[in-house]
């Protein structure tokens, strides 16, 4: 028998965090497109500086669609694979020639903060009223089919089978006696 369904609604600061992450995007963008070599050089990364530029106008079209648009559901999908682009990139960046991987590494930790908080978005816009998302209640669960006090005292019985014993002279480790039984 499973557990009762009950609809989670879609949290209401979901518009605040897209609405933040859009002006972010916006900022981040400008700054790709206005300054590609310098954060490519500071990566560590000196031909990446043409992808990053790319990313930037990915960036502030991600973040005008989330300020703009009625439906910020694909928007904010956008940037979470525009996450896995950025990830991706900046893991080329992380090898030990890099002498600048330190700063790549650290890149990709802050990439990977906003990619959490894009997906927490990403998922609570998409449980947006009228498409709930359904979430199992399982808190009445025991994980006993007859119950916890049921359970209590159903091994008492149990005897170690023989080939699972440990060997003779190991016994007396375990509390046990070192002399065959």
């Amino acid at each position: 028998m499973s557990a009762p369904l009950s609809r989670q609604p879609a949290d209401p600061t979901a518009h605040g965090i897209a609405q933040a992450l859009g002006w972010f995007s916006i900022g981040l963008g400008v700054l790709e497109i206005l300054a590609p070599r310098k954060m490519a050089r500071t990566l560590g990364m000196p031909r990446a500086r043409g992808v990053l530029a790319g990313y930037g106008v990915r960036e502030i079209a991600s973040g005008v669609g989330l300020l703009w648009a009625k439906d910020r559901r694909p928007w904010i999908w956008s940037r979470v694979g525009g996450d896995a682009l950025d990830v991706a990139t900046l893991a080329t960046g992380l090898g030990r020639r890099n002498p600048q991987r330190g700063a790549s590494g650290l890149a990709m930790a802050m990439v990977l903060g906003v990619t959490a908080l894009d997906i927490f978005c990403a998922a609570r816009l998409s449980a947006a009223p009228g498409r709930s998302v359904p979430v199992r209640d399982y808190s009445a669960r025991t994980g006993w089919p007859h119950g916890a006090a049921a359970a209590r005292g159903a091994a008492g019985d149990f005897r170690t089978p023989r080939d699972m014993r440990a060997p003779p002279g190991l016994r007396h480790l375990n509390g046990g006696s070192a002399q065959p039984t």
